[in-house]
């Protein structure tokens, strides 16, 4: 018997050195894969939580070097956390940037990524892999509050029933969004597949192409409006303010613009403290400072530059508000925060609101060129932060990183080694463990595309005009190639295409192969 007893102890003896060595061999292997060594366990999974603003650039953050306005939340996460400065969005608009960033695929490889009207049909099929399924999938329970702007239905939505398919049906287990954009139709709010607050005596009709009788537009009644339009705003007025698109009835149920930031920071709020206690993925997605900019009382003229600079200040104070939330509830060591915004910055994009007259010595762009809309640099290089107090070492990082590479990056933080579509794994990046980032990138602008490689950015020749007037923005068309060395002239004032004609075909050859085929203007002028 007492054989017995010393065989079973040392059976289990045996069993606990055998288990330790296992771990210990699958620890050397992830850690000579390099980026998975963070590979978190079911223990201690952190809470993630994507902040994501709209249309603001790298010269609009206090850390990433703007000195007339203050952004003091932000940059405490870039002071706590790793501030990229090589940190992209994948395109220079709205749309095909959040497509990107949910699915890990490039947004020119889906033709109808573009800027949607509020009556598009969902853009991201029902059957696709995204960011949420993928961490639902982990353990995770999932909610997006704030900005959608990637469709929504099958394109004949009845906004007085459930409208699906939805955010819900790609990996979503709560939402609550604005279906588009703040100056778009319809403006209600849009909570899992309801509208909120609706009247059903008082049903919704939305139109992008008609108006319905007797309602008056922003172009027939001018004395009606609280904010004029400039350019493409002049359809139904909602608070005062000229919308894109048409809409009728639901009058209960619109939103106030002015609140719209409360509201959003509330719902974030509510959403952490009703999930605490599981592991969860946050998508914030705040609407500032796109048009129209709509700050609460509370921060007009906090800024001294308009409405848009306001709106900035009361993003930062919301992200500081949000953050405090998690503070306050026991998670903030553990929850991984990344930052960033969807593309570059504009300033009258639609609306007179002194964004141009107030600027004064602030440029939204930083040292970059370009802006929302662009090929250039500031179209889609954005403040990229990750944060995760006591996890990350604070510091600053060169390496290129695209929002597009979260869903492999987090895949891996659960032990899923497998990179997903266009996305990469660079969870050593993103936490502060390794220095490289992405060889490549393609970034686009319009459907229009330009190759990000090492140092080197090519532009290929493309038609149409090279600056958009109405925002005064240079969009960068030009008809022959366009090559910078972004180390050496961030500014991209050098074009080096025939000064470095050996560069030129390396580059040439590397767009050919990640496109899979020549596009007609690389051909048109060879």
């Amino acid at each position: 018997m007492k054989n017995r007893l010393m065989n079973l102890k040392q059976l289990r003896i045996l069993g606990i050195l055998t288990a330790t060595a296992l771990m210990t061999i699958a620890c050397k292997n992830d850690q000579k894969k390099g980026e998975t060594a963070e590979v978190v366990t079911n223990e201690k999974k952190p809470n993630i939580v994507v902040i994501y603003l709209d249309d603001l650039g790298y010269g609009d953050v206090g850390a990433y070097g703007a000195t007339e306005l203050k952004t003091p939340h932000m940059d405490a996460l870039a002071a706590g956390g790793i501030r990229f400065t090589n940190g992209y969005a994948s395109s220079a608009t709205c749309t095909p940037s959040r497509f990107a960033l949910l699915t890990g695929i490039y947004p020119w490889r889906n033709k109808n990524a573009r800027i949607l009207p509020g009556t598009a049909p969902l853009l991201i099929d029902t059957a696709q892999y995204t960011l949420p399924k993928m961490l639902k999938e982990h353990g995770y329970h999932t909610g997006i509050v704030g900005k959608w702007h990637l469709g929504l239905g099958t394109g004949h939505v009845n906004w007085n029933e459930a409208i699906k398919p939805g955010p819900n049906e790609v990996g979503f287990d709560e939402s609550y969004i604005l279906a588009a954009t703040q100056d778009r139709v319809p403006t209600v709010y849009i909570e899992n597949d309801k509208v909120d607050g609706l009247d059903p005596n008082d049903p919704i009709k939305v139109d992008y192409h008609k108006n319905f009788e007797g309602e008056p537009t922003g172009k027939d009644n001018p004395e009606m409006l609280t904010m004029k339009w400039h350019h493409g705003h002049n359809n139904s007025i909602v608070n005062g303010i000229p919308r894109i698109g048409f809409m009728k009835g639901g009058e209960t149920a619109k939103w106030s613009d002015i609140d719209m930031a409360d509201h959003f920071l509330a719902k974030a709020q509510e959403y952490v403290r009703s999930h605490k206690n599981e592991p969860f993925f946050l998508y914030y997605a705040l609407q500032q400072p796109h048009v129209p900019r709509t700050p609460h009382p509370r921060f007009v003229g906090s800024s001294g530059m308009g409405p848009r600079g306001d709106v900035i200040v009361e993003a930062d104070w919301c992200i500081g508000e949000f953050i405090k939330t998690l503070e306050e509830e026991g998670i903030l060591e553990n929850t991984l925060i990344v930052f960033s915004s969807d593309n570059g910055p504009v300033l009258n994009d639609g609306y007179y609101d002194d964004a141009v007259e107030k600027l004064g010595d602030h440029d939204p762009n930083g040292p970059l060129r370009g802006g929302k809309y662009s090929m250039y640099e500031a179209g889609t290089r954005v403040p990229f932060i990750t944060y995760w107090k006591g996890k990350i070492t604070p510091g600053v990082s060169d390496a290129v990183v695209c929002q597009m590479d979260l869903l492999s990056s987090l895949a891996a933080l659960n032990g899923d080694d497998q990179e997903y579509g266009d996305s990469r794994n660079l969870l050593g990046a993103l936490l502060g463990n390794a220095d490289k980032g992405r060889d490549e990138l393609m970034l686009e602008a319009s459907s229009k595309t330009a190759l990000r490689k090492g140092d080197w950015i090519l532009i290929p020749p493309y038609k149409g005009v090279f600056k958009y007037d109405h925002v005064n923005i240079e969009i960068g068309s030009m008809p022959t190639f366009q090559l910078y060395n972004l180390k050496e002239d961030p500014g991209q004032q050098k074009n080096l295409a025939e000064e470095n004609p050996e560069k030129l075909r390396e580059m040439i050859a590397d767009y050919t192969r990640i496109r899979g085929k020549e596009p007609k203007e690389i051909e048109a002028v060879k």
